[in-house]
């Protein structure tokens, strides 16, 4: 079954002048992958990797370029221009991908980047996306436990936090003072459920709660120092924006970290820096 908007995998069923024809079934028959999109290994009968969408001209059509979101995905693009139709946004193909006004959260401006959630209407069977990300989000209430390991996406900053969404379901909130690396929009990263509360929203964290948390860092510790010949000139005494710059953390949780190592006998302190024994 042919799933516009994604990656197919295709049989190449005739070779033209101006290309391929790959099998599209019963649905779609042949569907053409122009020449400037096929390379020389490209042959009758063999499988391709290929993206399926709607060219300028309503056909469907084949590329090899990679699109900077699928369907059903988020990502954070930058409009290019507005038009009587909505505005268009860069995503990596020779066609922009549309935002209809209905679909604009707040009126889009050309040369500005927004985070959408990218859909197939299906009215139109046209590839299409949304600012307006809310009404993707699962209403059921999130099972989640505490801790629990989950896929993010990084989504707009407010006032609290980043908002983020979770494993493509839920909406979730990364608090400013626990971010300690550099967070883009559309970023898929690892996270995990810091907290469940009782309004039903959901608080997550981007380090291992508890004593895991203390555990990974650690080993990063104990990493950096292996790489640098066995010592790092900070510690526990070193600023927080030293500990930061260095390891992507706290300087509590670092000095949880450093301390779980010297009570293990793995490191000793040495001048202004730890050192590995």
């Amino acid at each position: 079954m042919i799933e516009i908007g994604k990656i197919n995998t295709l049989k190449v069923v005739k070779e033209v002048d101006f290309g391929l024809y790959l099998d599209g079934g019963d649905e779609f028959g042949e569907i053409l992958l122009p020449t400037r999109y096929v390379a020389d290994d490209m042959e009758v009968d063999h499988f391709v990797d290929v993206f399926i969408y709607n060219d300028s001209e309503d056909r469907i059509i084949a590329t090899t370029d990679e699109a900077l979101a699928e369907v059903d995905e988020y990502a954070y693009l930058k409009c290019i221009s507005v038009t009587k139709f909505g505005a268009f946004l860069d995503w990596g193909l020779a066609k922009d991908l549309l935002v209809p006004f209905k679909e604009q959260a707040t009126d889009m401006q050309e040369g500005l980047s927004y985070f959408v959630r990218v859909y197939l209407d299906e009215e139109t069977e046209r590839v299409v996306a949304s600012s307006k990300t809310r009404q993707f989000l699962d209403n059921e209430p999130a099972e989640y436990e505490e801790g629990e390991q989950v896929d993010l996406v990084i989504g707009n900053s407010t006032d609290l936090g980043v908002k983020v969404v979770i494993n493509d379901k839920h909406s979730g909130l990364l608090y400013h003072n626990e971010i300690f690396k550099p967070l883009r929009p559309g970023l898929r990263m690892v996270g995990y459920i810091k907290k469940l509360r009782e309004d039903e929203k959901i608080d997550v964290t981007l380090e291992k709660p508890g004593y895991q948390k203390i555990d990974g860092l650690a080993g990063e510790i104990l990493t950096k120092l292996e790489q640098s010949g066995g010592y790092i000139e900070v510690n526990d005494k070193s600023t927080p924006e030293t500990i930061k710059h260095i390891f992507g953390t706290s300087k509590k949780n670092f000095k949880k970290a450093v301390g779980a190592l010297y009570r293990e006998r793995m490191i000793s302190f040495k001048g202004d820096g730890i050192e590995l024994k």
